[in-house]
């Protein structure tokens, strides 16, 4: 057996049914002990995104991108922006190709379940990002550093265990951010550039490399500031594409309801109608789309509480509530939207010239294309660069402050993971990365571990504190 055969089957392991069972069972589990304000009180959340609340939430959207600069040299930014950089590092390129790669192996009812696994995923991200606010801590120039690792450091029961947890996670956190945080995402964007414009993987990886050290050596000001202005932007300009292939087939729109709802749970394969040639099952559906659904919004994996704990904010539940709205806005916002356009325009089950379903860009390039014609194509690339390269600098952030953990806090080595960082979006430009992808899958779901495990055995105190504070 070949070293890739080894890592496909490590990866099958890590990522196999114990795994999601762990996940979704953490967020049902937490969703049902906070008696059901993490859906209870989106209204508030969403509220406080948008600084409409009745607090200091507001002053701090409307300061946060003339503010940046200042906080940056405490470590800190905005909760706005420290929620589109949580944003950026989890809208990617699953939005668009991990639903369809969802809804071709696991049918249409897999949309049905992505939904699910955000709905109780939103719990999990409550709890985890609250944890980091909560318990963030400082390197050795004052700035302020959170995530998992610190609240593993900090909160954890057995010290020792904790520690183990703390290194274990960041070690993980450190090289997801090279390959699933970086590598990955840059190949998307070299493929993306060379199969739609004809600009070469190389020439492509010069470009993205200068981008990507020149935004991340500005550190979390500056990474705050681009996103800020980055995620709202393609959120936006994708969210209009998806809607207007939805209108425009929106006579199809009931029966691709129906057709998604039945799917999602008819103990038999079920094919045909707007649905071509795919057959799937519930079990299918269930795997897959719960799967995806976690893939896509990270909730468990703890990665979005390093972001979070960067807000400038005593708050820490608050922030956890905004934290939690990326859950929401990814996986029941995005990812539905581009599901409903997958399955309204009817080229789910299209095959391929050789015979086999489409799945992938290619089948989204598909349904875009049976309202846009050949800027489909073009208008898709362009989502797929925006999309990626805002995970490659979120994932630098995240991947920073799991570094400066495991060197104690020492801020002078930031600089080599920077400079690295940068290079490492060149070779994942120019490389084949069917391995890569795999060991960082791996590094994802081997993150979730401790960070489950923490959260789990703190989550009695952390849920009695949010369900003793119930926003209106």
């Amino acid at each position: 057996m070949s070293l890739e055969d080894w890592i496909q089957k490590i990866d099958n392991l890590v990522w196999g049914p114990w795994l999601l069972v762990l996940l979704l069972g953490t967020g049902i589990y937490l969703t049902v002990r906070l008696r059901f304000l993490s859906v209870r009180n989106l209204k508030y959340a969403m509220k406080c995104v948008l600084g409409s609340d009745k607090d200091e939430t507001r002053n701090e959207y409307e300061l946060s991108a003339t503010e940046n600069y200042k906080k940056n040299k405490s470590g800190k930014v905005s909760s706005f922006s420290s929620l589109t950089t949580e944003l950026a590092a989890t809208i990617g390129t699953g939005n668009i190709v991990g639903v369809s790669t969802a809804m071709v192996l696991g049918g249409p009812g897999a949309l049905f379940w992505m939904v699910v696994s955000g709905i109780f995923g939103m719990a999990t991200k409550l709890v985890e990002s609250t944890l980091a606010v909560k318990y963030r801590g400082k390197n050795e120039k004052g700035q302020t550093a959170g995530g998992p690792m610190y609240v593993m450091e900090k909160a954890f029961p057995n010290r020792k265990i904790g520690h183990f947890l703390a290194v274990s996670f960041a070690v993980f956190a450190v090289f997801a951010s090279f390959g699933m945080g970086n590598m990955t995402q840059a190949n998307s964007i070299a493929d993306a550039l060379d199969v739609t414009f004809r600009v070469s993987k190389a020439n492509s990886g010069l470009i993205f490399t200068v981008l990507t050290i020149l935004v991340v050596l500005g550190g979390i000001g500056f990474i705050g500031k681009f996103t800020q202005l980055l995620v709202p932007l393609m959120g936006i300009i994708y969210m209009a594409g998806t809607i207007t292939v939805i209108l425009f087939h929106w006579k199809n729109i009931p029966m691709a309801m129906g057709g998604i709802m039945t799917a999602a749970f008819s103990p038999k394969a079920v094919s045909g109608g707007l649905f071509g040639h795919l057959t799937t099952s519930a079990m299918d559906a269930l795997r897959w789309g719960i799967s995806r659904g976690i893939f896509s919004n990270e909730a468990g994996l703890g990665a979005a509480g390093i972001s979070a704990a960067a807000a400038d904010t005593d708050d820490y539940i608050k922030q956890g509530y905004i934290s939690m709205t990326g859950v929401f806005l990814d996986t029941i916002v995005i990812c539905t939207a581009t599901g409903l356009a997958l399955a309204s325009s009817g080229v789910l089950g299209a095959l391929d010239e050789s015979g086999k379903p489409l799945t992938g860009t290619a089948l989204t390039l598909k349904a875009f294309h049976t309202v846009l014609g050949d800027f489909g194509e073009c208008f898709i690339a362009i989502c797929i660069v925006l999309f990626a390269f805002a995970t490659i600098i979120a994932w630098a952030y995240q991947g920073e402050r799991a570094f400066e953990f495991l060197m104690r806090g020492k801020v002078k080595y930031n600089l080599f993971y920077r400079l690295l960082y940068g290079f490492v979006a060149f070779v994942g430009c120019v490389c084949p990365l069917q391995m890569v992808w795999n060991l960082s899958d791996i590094c994802n779901g081997l993150m979730a571990i401790p960070n489950l495990i923490c959260v789990l055995v703190l989550s009695e105190e952390i849920c009695k504190e949010i369900t003793a504070r119930e926003y209106r």
